[in-house]
C-alpha cells in the first residue's frame, strides 16, 4: 500500500475528487496555503494499493496543469517622494507535488 500526499491549486481540486471518486478511490482534504503567492492550496491524502497508484498519478495529471497568471509586483522609485509603480509580471502556478510513500501498517475501524 501506498500513501500518496498530493498538494494541488484550490482551482483543481473539485474537478481531480471527481476523477478519484468515479475510480472508487477517496481522499483525505487538508487546507493549505501555498508560500510564494500565498495562494490557496488543498493537500488531499491517499491510501492506495500499489496496483491502483498508476490510474490515481494519471488523474492527478490529468487534472492539475501548470499555467500562467498575472502577479502586480512594486518597483521603487527614488526621488523626492519615496513612490512605488506596479507593473505586472507572469508567474507559473498550478500543477501539482506529489509525494509517494510506503505504507507499513493500514489499519481502518
Amino acid at each position: 500500500m501506498k500513501m500518496v500526499i498530493a498538494i494541488v491549486q484550490d482551482k483543481d481540486v473539485g474537478k481531480l475528487l471527481q476523477g478519484v471518486t468515479r475510480e472508487g478511490l477517496s481522499a483525505t482534504r487538508l487546507a493549505s496555503s501555498g508560500g510564494f503567492l500565498r495562494s490557496g492550496n488543498t493537500t488531499l491524502l491517499f491510501g492506495v494499493e500499489e496496483q491502483r497508484l498508476d490510474t490515481l498519478l494519471a488523474i492527478i495529471r490529468e487534472t492539475c496543469h501548470l499555467r500562467e497568471e498575472m502577479l502586480t509586483q512594486t518597483q521603487s522609485i527614488m526621488g523626492p517622494v519615496n513612490a512605488h509603480i506596479p507593473y505586472p509580471i507572469e508567474v507559473p502556478v498550478g500543477g501539482a507535488t506529489i509525494f509517494v510513500l510506503d505504507v507499513e501498517q493500514f489499519i481502518k475501524v
